[in-house]
């Protein structure tokens, strides 16, 4: 059976829609159990000088399966972002473009050399793609979340997968009182058995 891995993805553009260079940053944890059956978790995260949300979100989404690629094509990955704009587009949009030769009806497709870029990556996986209303209290969202605003900020891009941080940030978010009961290790076990079952996911689904 194939290898399951759960990414949480986010993305952020300080300054999304205004006019000139708006810089931007997208992050990411990474689920997944190492060959003996342990729960590892990872993080990447990457920036940009001048961008958009959107192309952060399919800029994340990219790295995330060129990275899980570096340790074997043919894993079964669940992506769960708050962007509308990518998992609709993965589920809804892009297979109707290629299907087209990358055209659509109403007009040039925006961002066309990522969402192509995307739909390859997304081919050396098997990949469902699963939609959260953001800032809702999702704590793997929220962490996502300050991975890419931080990204974003400092400009920084991480060295490939680095060590999560999720474990620590929890912790002390628990401390203040947020997010008690959140069983953390369980919630991934859950998509991870869904995912491992083959089932389809629901669009609004990824807690």
């Amino acid at each position: 059976m194939n290898p399951v891995a759960v990414l949480h993805l986010d993305e952020s553009c300080l300054g999304n829609g205004r006019q000139g260079q708006n810089p931007g940053g997208t992050g990411g944890l990474i689920e997944s159990r190492s060959g003996a059956g342990e729960l590892q978790r990872r993080d990447f995260y990457l920036h940009s000088p001048a961008t958009t949300n959107n192309r952060m979100a399919l800029s994340g989404a990219i790295a995330a399966l060129q990275l899980l690629a570096r340790k074997g094509a043919g894993t079964r990955v669940l992506i769960v972002s708050d962007s509308e704009y990518l998992v609709k587009g993965m589920r809804e949009w892009a297979p109707g473009w290629a299907a087209r030769g990358w055209r659509r009806k109403g007009g040039e497709i925006e961002n066309l050399e990522l969402w192509q870029a995307l739909a390859a990556s997304a081919r050396l996986h098997e990949v469902q793609w699963a939609w959260v209303r953001g800032h809702r209290g999702h704590p793997k969202n929220e962490y996502a979340n300050d991975l890419a605003v931080a990204a974003a900020r400092n400009q920084q891009t991480s060295e490939g997968i680095v060590e999560s941080g999720f474990g620590a940030w929890l912790a002390e978010k628990q401390e203040k009182g947020l997010y008690p009961e959140y069983d953390a290790d369980g919630a991934f076990a859950a998509l991870e058995q869904r995912v491992a079952a083959g089932e389809r996911v629901p669009l609004a689904e990824g807690r």
